[in-house]
This record gives structure tokens, sequence and C-alpha cells, in this order.
């Protein structure tokens, strides 16, 4: 079961996004801020990370570029989940090492076929 660490910091988006993949066999992992991700990252060892971009402490773009410029996690797929949606958005995650950005409100039938696609092609 590919585990699956999730940060945002909207508690409700959060447990959505919780029950949508654990609803569809995969491990979950939380965290509230990006700070909280790294860390988790570190003792969690999860398959692939879902990051919102907008969070406090460190936001979802800096933890991406901490994750890619460790040797230890740089090879972890990274996937944003943000309501921001602008092309120039979306380009900026991606240019950032992410393998995938999808938006704010999300499909709850998409969510984890794109997970399952990025860990795929991984």
């Amino acid at each position: 079961m590919p585990k699956i660490l999730v940060a945002d910091d909207e508690r409700d988006i959060l447990e959505l996004v919780r029950f949508v993949l654990e609803f569809s066999n995969f491990d979950v992992v939380t965290a509230e801020n990006g700070e909280e991700a790294l860390q988790k990252v570190i003792s969690e060892s999860p398959d692939l990370v879902l990051l919102d971009v907008r969070m406090p402490r460190m936001t979802g773009h800096q933890a991406c570029q901490a994750l890619k410029a460790n040797p230890k996690t740089r090879s972890i797929p990274i996937v944003f989940l943000s309501a921001r949606g602008q092309d120039a958005d979306v380009r900026y995650g991606l240019s950032l090492g992410a393998a995938d950005y999808i938006l704010k409100p999300f499909s709850p039938e998409e969510l984890p076929n794109r997970l399952r696609a990025v860990l795929a092609s991984a």
C-alpha cells in the first residue's frame, strides 16, 4: 500500500483528502504546514508527497525546494494540490520539480488516479 504524506493547513481539506485516499487504499500521513511536512518526510519515508502551496511556517514551494535539494528525499515525487491555478502558478510549481499540479476543488475520483499515475512513472 503506497504511503502518501499530505500537507495542508486547512483541516477540512486535509481530512477530505485523507478520507479519499484511505478509501482508495493509500496509507496516509498528514502535516499541517511545510515544516511539519519536511520532518515527517524524514521520519515516515512516504512514497509521494502531496503539498498545498499556501501554508504557514513554510510554503509548499519552499518545502518542495528543500525536499528536492536533499539527496535523501529528492527522488520522492511531489504533487501540488492548490487553489492557485493560473498558468504561471502551475508552471512555477512544476519548475520546482513537482511531478504534477492538481487544482482545488479536486475530483475525489481523479485525485487517487493522478497520484497512482505519478507513482507508476516514478
